[in-house]
Order: structure tokens, then sequence, then C-alpha cells
């Protein structure tokens, strides 16, 4: 499965955000809810319009994207 099957990112569907495929649903709230401790089963759930393969399709987008990117770990007020 690659994760490029499942995500898309279309100005006209929600701003240029990520976005599961044929849905609204941006991959960030997937990984927001799965960070949150929420299930796959209550994902599946909570939005039925999203498949077991795309909710594993957004944990690989955004294993790439760490891959590739860095965000500053300085602890705040510190410099």
């Amino acid at each position: 499965m690659s994760w490029r099957e499942y995500i898309t990112v279309d100005a006209a569907v929600y701003h240029d955000k990520a976005c599961i495929r044929g849905t609204r649903v941006m991959a960030s709230v997937i990984l927001d809810n799965l960070a949150a401790g929420t299930s796959i089963d209550e994902l599946l759930k909570s939005y039925p319009s999203l498949s077991r393969e795309s909710v594993l399709a957004a944990m690989a987008y955004a294993a790439e994207l760490a891959r590739d990117r860095t965000v500053d770990l300085t602890p705040s007020g510190s410099a």
C-alpha cells in the first residue's frame, strides 16, 4: 500500500491541507486522534468515510514527513 493512493491535497476541498481522498477528513485529524489514544476502530466508527487502509496511509504519510523534516525541539523559554 502506498499512502499516495489515499492522501490528496486539493485547494477546493480543504484549503491545501492533506486529506483522505474522496473525503474532507484531514490527515492531521486522524493523527491527532491516534496520538490522543483513539483506536483505529473508534476512528472508523466516528468517520464512516474512512477505511482501515486510509488510516494506515495517514500514518505512513506522517512517517515520511518525519523523515524529511525537523521541528525545533528547543524548550519554550530556552535559547
